[in-house]
């Protein structure tokens, strides 16, 4: 994960635009995450299975194009690898005024350091909340230092603050600063989510939902998934709108299953190809290939590889949506890279409709293409993994009916005064 630096400055704290953007971040990967047909669970409140290694479709190599910059793409991995597994991590979020940081006129003259110990030891939530935040990142000057981050969040979480109980409920769960403890992740989880945090809602949701001998009834995930939602959690509302789409706990309900994954749908890759099967199926909304359209082609910038396949499919028939086997080439040629079985079948059969010249500047639009995640999907993927509705399917035994294969493309010319470009 790129983590911005945060700076401390007179008494006042900077915080950057990851963390605005969601007061929270994910520091590595959720421990389970969800495979398109099988996913595999870990049980965290039983004895772990072994993990079989995987290969990423993505590294799977393919002659005609590279479509990610690698050494970025190696940067995160690293990056990932080296952090904590934190779930959602609530960051800071100071309650007081700035001013009521800055020293008072009948207070000693200490360094900022110095000012936040003693405050914290007096029982300042803030001041144990900020010591916390240093010490486990080393930030300010200060060593990084674990344990004493967990101290402090723990000082701070005896107060009731429902930041620092979600956040010491993400060190326990990881073993930061601390043994590794589920059940007291759990607990401090629960705690949190009673208290109000829609950060530890979500992460209490995944944890129950990943782990089948917890022993909770899918009634109290859904409640979390709404709760989070509620506060809007992204992730939670995608979630609610798939438990909506697939009748799970609650009644089916399309029309809500829409407006909740039409609200995800701003930045989150999944909920974006979604959003355009709702389009495409007329399911809580009138159809729309327009629309549907639009969302693939946003999903499919992002690196959503059904997107690419479904908006490939709809360009080279034509029967909903104007034509376009030039556009259709490029997604079922970048798909093939990603190893998506079929992609470059249609791709082949496409190169033998299109002309010549058509092919070579394809093949060029091809090469220069980068996935360009969202910070919200990025999050996303990193804590929870992709196919975040599986985890859904799982819970109801759903496993998604097999795709037909698509109609035989026929030929039809293309208007060579017409540019050729990507949507």
């Amino acid at each position: 994960m790129i983590r911005q630096n945060v700076w401390f400055n007179d008494g006042i704290f900077k915080m950057p635009k990851m963390f605005a953007l969601f007061a929270c971040a994910m520091l590595v990967s959720f421990a389970a995450r969800a495979a398109d047909d099988d996913m595999s669970l870990i049980d965290l409140f039983g004895e772990e299975p072994k993990k079989e290694e995987k290969v990423s479709v993505s590294d799977k190599p393919e002659r005609r194009v590279e479509p990610e910059n690698k050494k970025e793409e190696e940067k995160v991995k690293v990056d990932d690898e080296g952090m904590f597994s934190f779930l959602n991590f609530s960051f800071l979020k100071n309650k007081k005024k700035v001013e009521e940081f800055a020293r008072k006129p009948d207070e000693p003259q200490e360094n900022f350091l110095d000012r936040m110990t003693r405050l914290a030891e007096e029982g300042d939530v803030d001041a144990c909340l900020t010591l916390g935040y240093m010490y486990l990142y080393g930030e300010n000057g200060v060593t990084r230092d674990e344990e004493k981050a967990f101290r402090y969040y723990s000082m701070a979480a005896s107060q009731e603050d429902m930041i620092a109980v979600n956040n010491l409920g993400s060190l326990y769960y990881s073993g930061i600063g601390t043994e590794k403890n589920v059940n007291k992740a759990v607990e401090m989880f629960d705690k949190a989510a009673k208290l109000g945090n829609k950060e530890a809602a979500i992460n209490l949701a995944f944890i129950y939902l990943t782990s089948p001998s917890s022993g909770v009834s899918n009634n109290r995930i859904v409640e979390l998934l709404q709760q989070a939602a509620e506060g809007g959690n992204i992730t939670a509302q995608y979630m609610m709108g798939y438990s909506y789409y697939r009748g799970f706990v609650v009644a089916k309900d399309f029309k809500k299953a829409f407006d909740l994954i039409k609200q995800a749908a701003v930045s989150y890759d999944e909920a974006q190809y979604e959003l355009a099967q709702r389009y495409i199926n007329a399911e809580g909304t009138p159809r729309n290939y327009g629309n549907a359209v639009k969302y693939l082609t946003q999903a499919a910038h992002q690196g959503n590889v059904q997107a690419m396949m479904d908006l490939g499919n709809i360009l080279a028939a034509g029967t909903s949506y104007q034509k376009n086997e030039y556009q259709a080439y490029i997604w079922f040629n970048i798909a093939s890279v990603y190893g998506i079985e079929g992609a470059a079948e249609k791709r082949d059969a496409l190169e033998k409709i299109l002309k010549i010249e058509e092919v070579l500047q394809a093949q060029a639009a091809a090469e220069t293409f980068k996935e360009k995640p969202s910070e919200m999907t990025q999050y996303i993927r990193q804590t929870f993994g992709r196919g975040l509705g599986g985890y859904i399917d799982k819970k109801m035994g759903y496993r998604a009916p097999k795709k037909q294969p698509p109609a035989t493309v026929k030929k039809q010319e293309r208007d060579p005064s017409q540019p050729l470009k990507l949507l």
